[in-house]
């Protein structure tokens, strides 16, 4: 089994690409959260790989960070849920927004992924329930996760933290210090990006 390749970046589209490894190109099949976070062509960068076999085909699933591909792996032992049906579900909510909902039984936001129907939604919540924390061992509730519990930027702030492969507990520090020394002025990007700084400097 493929569980990780390292290579230059050869191609890349909204839903699969084409990795160079040392010559060999693979196709990865992506959801968006990782799309949006490759870098420019003929980099090198490193995907957490599921390797998916089918009785035609071998199916390679690329992840910039092993959350995501652990979100994937638990969504498609989900009855009824293949492995584009979990691409898309990861393309539309990030991991952290995916285990909020799961865990708060929140079947109406999981609905509003194309191609999840009420069914499917309620299979999600009642399969993953008790598996979705393992997603993300530092993940707390909402308002656990916001100063206040009302300030819906902290929290898509934290969001996007997480989906980019910080720790939660680690992200809602540090955007609890950026907010206490810039107060609750600045937008979202620029909130993400000054506790991304701030992170930086450990």
């Amino acid at each position: 089994m493929i569980a990780l390749l390292t290579g230059r970046l050869a191609f890349k589209a909204p839903t699969h690409l084409a990795l160079d490894v040392q010559g060999v190109g693979y196709e990865v099949f992506v959801p968006l959260s990782t799309f949006y976070n490759l870098p420019e062509l003929n980099q090198i960068v490193s995907l957490s790989i599921h390797t998916h076999i089918r009785e035609d085909a071998i199916q390679l699933f690329g992840f910039v960070t092993q959350q995501e591909k652990d979100a994937f792996v638990l969504l498609t032992s989900v009855s009824g849920i293949g492995p584009k049906s979990a691409l898309g579900i990861l393309s539309a909510l990030p991991v952290s927004d995916l285990v909020s909902a799961i865990q708060s039984g929140d079947v109406d936001k999981l609905e509003t992924v194309p191609g999840v129907g009420k069914k499917t939604a309620g299979r999600i919540v009642l399969e993953l329930k008790d598996k979705a924390a393992k997603l993300h061992p530092a993940f707390t509730t909402a308002s656990e996760m916001s100063p206040s519990g009302q300030d819906p930027t902290f929290e898509d702030a934290l969001s996007a933290l997480t989906n980019l492969g910080y720790r939660a507990q680690d992200a809602k520090e540090a955007l609890k210090r950026v907010r206490k020394s810039t107060g609750e002025s600045l937008t979202l990007q620029e909130l993400i990006r000054e506790t991304l700084k701030d992170l930086a400097r450990g």
